[in-house]
């Protein structure tokens, strides 16, 4: 056997039983978890928008508030499905097991370096796996759509909210 060959297999295996385990364990939502993804996504907001979100931190910090609480909303508009799909990563990635597994450390996203979180993300990007690929593209959609959802943002875009004439009749 191959040393590729092994390594995908033993990590389709534990991808598998991984989500054996979470198809079993019951799906209790709460504010806590909520907590933990607003902990997450507050992570991942600033190397998906590097560039987009404002220098003055304390500006930075209401643009990535606001972005967060759009997220939310955003999530409760996707299909179950999808919702499903991305609380398990959310859950794995939250998780030093499911980090291992998605990452290759055990080390959690918030202690990481920005160019670690790229890195990361460049190699889910870029990757052969197609849950990984998938993981990011999601993941990216949510945080910028999220992001431009808000309209004070639509200036980084150089969009203007359309006007309608209003004819008054007599």
């Amino acid at each position: 056997m191959k040393r590729r060959s092994f390594i995908t297999g033993a990590f389709v295996g534990t991808a598998a039983l991984a989500l054996g385990v979470n198809l079993y364990s019951p799906s209790v939502t709460n504010s806590m978890d909520d907590i933990h993804h607003r902990v997450l996504f507050s992570v991942l907001i600033p190397v998906f928008l590097d560039g987009a979100l404002p220098e003055v931190p304390s500006h930075k910090e209401i643009a990535i508030n606001r972005t967060l609480d759009a997220i939310s909303q955003s999530i409760t508009h996707l299909p179950i499905e999808q919702q499903q799909e991305l609380m398990e990563l959310l859950e794995l990635l939250e998780g030093r097991f499911g980090l291992l597994l998605l990452s290759g450390s055990m080390t959690p996203l918030l202690m990481r370096e920005p160019q670690q979180l790229i890195d990361m993300l460049e190699f889910w990007r870029h990757n052969y796996l197609d849950m990984l690929t998938t993981a990011y593209n999601g993941l990216r959609e949510l945080i910028m759509a999220s992001y431009y959802a808000c309209p004070e943002h639509w200036g980084n875009l150089r969009y203007v909210k359309p006007t309608f004439l209003v004819h008054n009749a007599h």
